[in-house]
């Protein structure tokens, strides 16, 4: 049984909505290993797949799947996170700080929101995560930072306490944001751009063109 500590291909899979767009679906079904939160591996299982941890505060479960993947599942009843920040609290402790989330949007509005917001707080606790939605990818950033696309695809850009924005190889200008809504709806013609800034942010990148 390959320990989790050796891999570096690792996914975590939220229970928000299933992931359908082959770019999700191959970042799930491609990876090294699945830590799934609570819930999501109902489904996960469902599909002829199996987790290789199953974490939170078990109250998501199916019965059956608790008995028969008792082995793998970590129980974790703090009240003070969600699941997704669980499954990444363990993975920071494994000394795995790279890896990617799924199934984090879709469902709940308000959950949605909530695991987006809370990327950020997994670039300060030292992750290198990116968030993989049916339709483009969140990524939190810090500081400079250059991205590839597809030519035209649309780009957001979420202020969290960055100054000195600028971007290069975007069809608007950026400045300094101080609401969520301001830094949307932007363009990537050529298919490359670079943000330049001092401090946090999170930009969003969609999948397919304009």
């Amino acid at each position: 049984k390959m320990k989790i500590d050796s891999l570096s291909n690792v996914v975590i899979l939220a229970n928000g909505g299933y992931p359908s767009s082959r770019q999700a679906l191959d970042i799930l079904l491609n990876s090294d290993c699945v830590v799934c939160c609570d819930g999501a591996a109902n489904r996960f299982i469902a599909e002829g797949h199996t987790p290789s941890i199953i974490i939170g505060d078990g109250d998501s479960i199916s019965e059956e799947n608790r008995i028969r993947y008792k082995d793998i599942i970590v129980i974790d009843s703090d009240q003070e996170t969600n699941d997704q920040t669980k499954a990444v609290n363990y993975l920071i402790n494994k000394g795995i700080t790279e890896f990617s989330i799924v199934g984090a949007t879709g469902k709940r509005d308000d959950h949605t929101l909530g695991n987006i917001a809370l990327l950020a707080e997994y670039l300060n606790m030292g992750a290198k995560v990116y968030s993989y939605t049916d339709y483009g990818v969140f990524i939190p950033c810090r500081n400079q930072c250059e991205f590839k696309c597809v030519e035209n695809a649309q780009v957001s850009i979420f202020n969290i306490n960055a100054h000195e924005l600028r971007s290069e190889g975007l069809s608007y200008p950026i400045y300094d944001f101080t609401a969520w809504w301001q830094g949307t709806l932007n363009n990537c013609p050529s298919g490359s751009f670079k943000i330049n800034a001092i401090g946090d942010y999170i930009v969003y990148i969609t999948y397919d063109k304009k």
